[in-house]
């Protein structure tokens, strides 16, 4: 039998690549249809117990595959029910959300442990990058939600880490929450959230087009680049463009727009103007989100008043804008609260991670 660690886990597989890998094992790939069900529909773990499979089959899976979810180290349940599991990925560990609704159950997962864009308003940038997930370790935080709550009718990818810096991983993630066979979600229904990765926007649209969130928070280069040092690589005028060209292939006609309000720094009026402007000519909903504090943070929420004075006025300019309601923030389960672990240790409070903008 082959040692644990040569074998190839399947869990994260989407169906071009798992056909691909029966194929390399003579096996013809429509099995790879009934793999997926049974991995993704049935959430069997016992290879034995797929007996429409033949034996042979079996016992080629046995030898050289596995379904291995990452393994959780804790969770923690909010007064609201929201739900936060934290799983060792391996030099680090990440968190899921799992926050239910009236009428949906949205799953929050991450990407990466850690993150390299160093957003100073997030917690999770402060800790800087340790590393991607591999498509199985984001699946898993997937199943074992499912597993633990019973449903999950929503996916954002709005956990830990930038998505569009790890789409290897990510693509084939995706593919597996939206195939009928596998989990099969409506694309409108799964959302991956961008600081603005300008060539993975364009990637994703080609590859596996499903909602789009943009992580705005400043309708003005300046300050935007001091918020999210990423706008110095890909700017406003490149990131909305991609954005106007993503809605060709999006599921939605509209792409989201979230926009953290940080007291007296982005959320006076004339930055509201202002970003109705921006949003002009981009079909958009603008998601505003009150800042959720963390331990050394330097920045505070604005009062209720501020926040509302703030939405009132994109609307009033012909801009759809919605406060997002907090959820699981006295658990940090909340929008820039999620940290986890890198290498075995949290950073120090009020320590900044270096940025790091890749090349384009």
């Amino acid at each position: 039998m082959a040692a644990a660690a040569s074998r190839t886990n399947l869990l994260g597989l989407d169906r071009g690549q798992l056909a691909a890998w029966l194929g390399e094992r003579g096996e013809q790939p429509y099995k790879a249809r009934q793999l997926l069900r049974w991995i993704h529909r049935k959430h069997e773990r016992d290879f034995e117990r797929m007996h429409d499979l033949s034996a042979k089959l079996r016992a080629t899976l046995a030898a050289e595959a596995t379904l291995e979810t990452p393994p959780l180290t804790e969770t923690s349940v909010a007064a609201d029910a929201t739900r936060k599991h934290l799983y060792d990925v391996g030099g680090g560990s990440v968190e899921a959300v799992w926050i239910p609704e009236a009428k949906r159950a949205t799953l929050c997962v991450s990407s990466q442990a850690g993150c390299a864009l160093a957003c100073t308003f997030c917690l999770t940038g402060k800790q800087g990058f340790a590393k991607n997930l591999s498509s199985a370790q984001i699946m898993g935080q997937y199943h074992h939600a499912l597993q633990d709550a019973g449903t999950v009718s929503n996916v954002v990818f709005m956990g830990m880490g930038e998505p569009l810096l790890n789409l290897e991983q990510v693509v084939p993630a995706l593919r597996l929450l939206t195939d009928d066979l596998a989990c099969g979600l409506s694309r409108r229904r799964v959302t991956v959230s961008t600081a603005g990765v300008v060539p993975g926007i364009e990637r994703l649209a080609a590859e596996a087009p499903v909602a789009l969130a943009v992580s705005l928070h400043a309708p003005v280069d300046e300050l935007r680049s001091e918020l999210v040092p990423l706008n110095r690589r890909y700017p406003l005028r490149d990131l909305l463009r991609a954005c106007r060209g993503y809605l060709k292939a999006a599921p939605r006609d509209f792409i989201t727009f979230e926009y953290v309000l940080l007291d007296r720094v982005n959320d006076d009026l004339a930055l509201a103007r202002d970003t109705a402007r921006l949003l002009a000519k981009t079909p958009g909903k603008v998601n505003l989100i009150p800042f959720n504090p963390f331990p050394g943070a330097p920045y505070q929420a604005p009062s209720r008043n501020r926040v509302m004075a703030f939405r009132d006025e994109l609307n009033a300019r012909g801009v759809v804008a919605t406060v997002r309601r907090q959820r699981g923030d006295d658990i940090l389960a909340a929008c820039g609260q999620l940290a986890g672990k890198v290498a075995g240790r949290v950073p120090a409070a009020g320590r900044i991670a270096t940025p790091i903008i890749p090349a384009p």
